[in-house]
């Protein structure tokens, strides 16, 4: 139901740890549950960083609060990448690890073509509907498509709050912290 879809956090002055001002791709919405990542939290460090064996610097995203000791990837190249999983007719995750280090290595994949995350984001059943009533999420579309990874992260939440326009506008200038307001 809600796959290639993104849900973009509902404004908050709350200032939740793990998804305030998150946008999140869902790449599975079956039972007994959702799954997806975090794409605009990038992390400090590389997967150079965290993996041994790679040898070009490749920026790692905090996917979400679970397993955040996992690696997870989605990328827009499954014929390059054995058993991908497809998302929507652009982007697809998961896959061989092996072929996709050694394509990292040899430069064929780079980061416009792949987007690496630890943890992922995950509800049980019913769980993100029940978020999404409550209207903790808003859900949109997905206009990104293959040209995800190419987009800046800073602001993409709030490029997406003045793309809802409405109610929404006026988070899109609210400090990230309403302390320093």
């Amino acid at each position: 139901m809600y796959v290639g879809k993104l849900l973009i956090a509902a404004p908050s002055v709350l200032g939740d740890k793990n998804f305030h001002r998150s946008i999140v791709i869902i790449t599975e919405d079956k039972n007994p549950g959702s799954f997806g990542f975090v794409i605009n939290k990038k992390l400090d460090y590389s997967l150079n960083d965290i993996l041994e064996g790679i040898e070009v610097k490749t920026p790692v995203y905090f996917g979400g609060p679970v397993e955040q000791d996992n690696l997870f990837f989605i990328h827009n190249a499954p014929e390059l990448i054995p058993k991908s999983i497809a998302i929507d007719k652009n982007l697809h995750w998961s896959g061989d690890f092996k072929v996709v280090v050694d394509l990292i290595n040899s430069k064929t994949l780079t980061q416009s073509d792949i987007r690496f995350f630890l943890g992922y984001s995950g509800w049980e059943e019913q769980q993100l509907q029940t978020e999404i009533n409550l209207k903790s999420w808003i859900v949109v579309d997905n206009q990104y498509q293959g040209d995800l990874f190419s987009i800046p992260n800073k602001d993409l939440w709030k490029q997406n709050m003045i793309a809802l326009g409405g109610k929404y506008l006026i988070w899109s200038n609210t400090p990230e912290n309403p302390n320093l307001n």
